[in-house]
């Protein structure tokens, strides 16, 4: 599976909850650049740049499906450099979150 068509599937498994007041654009720089907005508690997932993100995580694709499902430790992965982080390092921590990634295949 391709981290774009996973980042696809991100709305269906949003947790209402822990995107609460939440407002932000996530900058996703996988294969193909993704981009996914949350706002008044909903998520929607967009190719392409966004103009102004609050944080872009860069990550091969493999290697974020496994960060959103649990597989691969957020820290670990930023400290042996397979995650780079810009922008808002506490939004970056929250991301996994705000998603139920697990339920996804």
């Amino acid at each position: 599976m391709s981290a774009n068509h996973f980042l696809k599937s991100l709305p269906s498994v949003l947790n209402d909850h822990a995107v609460a007041g939440v407002n932000c654009t996530i900058q996703f720089n996988v294969a193909e650049p993704t981009y996914a907005t949350i706002s008044d508690s909903a998520c929607t997932v967009a190719n392409g740049t966004a103009g102004d993100p609050n944080v872009t995580l860069t990550i091969a694709d493999d290697d974020l499906i496994s960060l959103f499902k649990g597989d691969l430790d957020g820290i670990t992965a930023f400290m042996t450099g397979k995650l780079q982080v810009e922008g808002d390092l506490m939004l970056a921590q929250q991301i996994s979150g705000f998603f139920n990634a697990s339920k996804l295949g």
